[in-house]
C-alpha cells in the first residue's frame, strides 16, 4: 500500500470516494464533500445510501432522455434566417437557433449545449445535428435552414 498523508487525501479522490490511507493508525478516509474524513460506519452508512439515490436518479435521467430521443430521432426542424445572395447568410446557425426550434417545433427541451455541429452553418440547405440527450443517449437529427 502506498504511504499518503491526511493531507493529500483531497488531491488523490473525488466526491464519494473513499480511500484506504495509512496515517500511521492504518485509517480509512472518505471524501463526502470534497474534504477528507475519518471512515467511520456511519458515514459509510451514509455513503452507500447517497450513492444508491445517485444511482436511481441517474436511471431517470437516462430514461427521461430515451423518451425524448423517442421524439426526436430522424426528426426535421426548421430554422428561419436572413440570407443574401446565392443563399448565404448574413450569420451563422448555431447550437442556440437549433435549439429553440426544436422547443418550438417538437414541444422538447434542448439544452443547447447538446447540440452539436459538424461545422457552422452559413448556407440554406439541410444540414445533420448530433445531440447528446444523455451519455449514453445520442441521436441524429436534421436542420432545414431556410430564408
Amino acid at each position: 500500500m502506498q504511504v499518503i498523508l491526511k493531507q493529500d487525501v483531497d488531491k488523490l479522490g473525488k466526491r464519494g470516494d473513499l480511500i484506504k490511507v495509512s496515517d500511521g493508525y492504518a485509517r480509512n478516509y472518505l471524501i463526502p464533500r470534497g474534504l477528507a474524513e475519518e471512515a467511520t460506519p456511519e458515514k459509510i452508512k451514509k455513503l452507500e445510501e447517497f450513492k444508491k439515490i445517485e444511482e436511481k436518479r441517474a436511471k431517470k435521467l437516462e430514461e427521461e432522455a430515451r423518451e425524448k430521443a423517442k421524439m426526436l430521432q430522424g426528426k426535421q426542424v426548421i430554422v428561419r434566417v436572413s440570407a443574401g445572395e446565392k443563399g448565404k447568410l448574413f450569420g451563422s446557425v448555431t447550437n442556440a437557433h437549433i435549439s429553440e426550434a426544436i422547443q418550438e417545433q417538437l414541444g422538447v427541451e434542448v439544452d443547447k449545449k447538446l447540440v452539436k455541429l459538424e461545422n457552422p452553418i452559413k448556407e440554406l440547405g439541410v444540414y445533420p445535428v448530433k445531440i447528446k440527450l444523455h451519455p449514453n443517449v445520442e441521436i441524429d437529427m436534421t436542420v432545414k435552414v431556410e430564408a
